[in-house]
């Protein structure tokens, strides 16, 4: 029988977790050209667990500078959800596991049964859409279901107690655990014991609740902070750091090779 993409998700984050931490890799589509987004994906599923892909999009509320950057070069150069799909169809299934990470809108101009058909052909296992609550993702979950796609669920160090109860209940694939208030790009200070034992509860709080995989994410950026988030999370989740390096043409394998050292 074969596995459900959003099974996949969860196998592959618990046979990593295993030896160390997984590591989840975002890049924005398309960013920071066109051109090279089918090498740019190769090469960072080659050195990821997961993939995250941006889909770029005009108001991206939960991003700081660096992803807004990125998403407005993107659109500037043409980049729109069936564009992404149409890459992903017409390369090589990367070696890991894909999630899209886009806003609601792009999703519903697309249509979302149509959205599901296609990204399970194209090897998408789940979806992130941080502008989507719990009470209103009925129909997209739904649409995502004959699939066997994941809507990833989202929280926070401030979600109440309850609430994070519903979104880990339901979970499928992993759960998102943003790590401080904001938007993405903040460093976590590695060097702020309080902040990290702060961190750390709440994230080994988050993880006996969910049945899924725990992923840490924002603001993570060296070794030093995936070693600190290690023994509580299954998963770290990169993102602006891999972003300004493509950005300056830097090696994204040897970026993502540094923060798998610290994933012991």
């Amino acid at each position: 029988m074969s596995t459900l993409p959003a099974d996949r998700l969860t196998q592959v984050i618990r046979e990593v977790r295993r030896d160390r931490v997984a590591l989840v890799a975002f890049l924005t589509a398309g960013h920071p050209r066109m051109s090279t987004f089918r090498q740019d994906l190769t090469t960072v599923a080659e050195h990821a667990d997961v993939v995250e892909i941006g889909v770029p999009f005009t108001d991206p509320l939960a991003d700081g500078v660096t992803i807004q950057r990125s998403s407005m070069a993107a659109l500037q150069q043409g980049v729109s959800l069936h564009w992404i799909l149409d890459e992903l169809a017409a390369m090589p299934r990367p070696r890991a596991p894909l999630v899209l990470m886009s806003y609601m809108n792009p999703l519903l101009a697309y249509g979302l049964a149509k959205l599901a058909e296609v990204a399970a052909q194209v090897g998408v296992c789940g979806f992130i859409v941080p502008d989507l609550p719990l009470e209103e993702g009925g129909e997209f979950e739904a649409a995502l279901e004959p699939h066997g796609l994941a809507l990833i669920r989202m929280v926070t160090p401030v979600t109440p107690p309850e609430r994070l109860r519903k979104l880990c209940g339901n979970a499928r694939g992993f759960v998102y655990a943003i790590t401080m208030t904001g938007t993405t790009g903040k460093r976590v200070a590695a060097e702020a014991h309080d902040t990290m034992a702060q961190v750390g509860a709440y994230l080994d709080k988050v993880r006996a609740l969910s049945p899924v995989p725990v992923c840490a994410g924002f603001g993570i950026r060296g070794p030093a902070q995936v070693q600190q988030l290690a023994p509580h999370a299954d998963g770290v989740i990169v993102g602006s750091a891999l972003v300004e390096a493509l950005e300056r043409g830097e090696s994204a394998a040897a970026l993502l090779d540094s923060l798998r050292g610290g994933a012991a």
